[in-house]
C-alpha cells in the first residue's frame, strides 16, 4: 500500500475516533445537564411543596389564633361587664351607706335638739332662782347644792355641744339674736347688743334658741 494512502487511512480513523469522542463527551454533558436540571426541578418542587405546606400550617394556626382570640375577647368582655357592674353596685352601696349615716346623724341631732329645747327652761329657772337668793343666804347648804346641780347640768350640756351665745357688746345679728326693744347708750355704737334679756343657746352649728336682747338705737 502506498504511504500516502496508508497515512490518509490512519488520519481518517483518527478523525472518526475524535468525532466519536466529541459526540460521547457532548452526550455526557447533555446527560449531566439534563440530570442537573431534573435535580433542580425536583428541589424547586420540593421547596414549593414545603412552602405550600408551611403556608397552610401558618393559615391554620392563624385561624386557630383568631378563633381563640375571639373566644378570649368574648370572655374578657363578660369579665369586664361583671367588674363594671360590681363597681357600680359597690359605688351605689357606698352612697347609700353615706346617705344613711347622714340621715341617721341628722335624726339624732334633731332628737338631741328637741331634748335640749326642753331642758333650757329648767336652766333658766335655776338661774332665776339662784339670782334671787339674798347675799346672806348664799352660803346655805341647800343653795350651795342647787348651784352645784346647775353647774353640773351646764357642764354636761357643754360636753354634748350645747353652748351659750355670746351677745352683749356684739353687733346685732338676726341669725343669733332676737331684738325685743331698743335702748339709748352713749358708750355703745348703734346696732350693738346692749343687754341680754334671755340667754340663747346653740347645739353644735345650729341655733337652739335665739338670744333675747335689747339693741342700741
Amino acid at each position: 500500500m502506498p504511504e500516502d494512502i496508508k497515512k490518509e487511512t490512519i488520519d481518517n480513523e483518527t478523525a472518526e475516533n475524535k468525532a466519536e469522542e466529541i459526540e460521547i463527551e457532548g452526550a455526557d454533558e447533555e446527560s449531566t445537564q439534563a440530570a442537573e436540571e431534573a435535580n433542580d426541578t425536583d428541589v424547586k418542587e420540593a421547596e414549593s411543596e414545603d412552602d405550600a405546606s408551611a403556608d397552610a400550617e401558618a393559615k391554620a394556626d392563624e385561624k386557630k389564633g383568631l378563633f381563640k382570640k375571639k373566644k378570649k375577647d368574648k370572655k374578657d368582655e363578660q369579665i369586664e361587664e361583671l367588674n363594671d357592674r360590681l363597681k357600680r353596685q359597690m359605688a351605689e352601696f357606698e352612697n347609700f351607706r353615706k346617705r344613711s349615716e347622714k340621715e341617721k346623724s341628722q335624726m339624732f341631732d334633731m332628737g338631741a335638739k328637741t331634748i335640749v329645747e326642753k331642758i333650757l327652761p329648767v336652766i333658766d329657772n335655776f338661774e332665776r332662782g339662784l339670782a334671787a337668793v339674798p347675799d346672806d343666804k348664799k352660803d346655805d347648804p341647800f343653795i350651795t347644792g342647787m348651784d352645784k346641780v346647775y353647774k353640773q347640768m351646764l357642764t354636761e350640756l357643754d360636753a354634748v355641744g350645747v353652748k351659750p351665745i355670746e351677745c352683749v357688746g356684739q353687733e346685732f345679728d338676726p341669725d343669733f339674736h332676737n331684738a325685743v326693744m331698743q335702748v339709748e347708750n352713749d358708750e355703745l355704737e348703734s346696732g350693738t347688743v346692749a343687754q341680754e334679756l334671755q340667754k340663747g343657746y346653740m347645739y353644735k352649728d345650729s341655733v337652739v334658741r335665739h338670744s333675747m336682747v335689747s339693741v342700741v338705737q
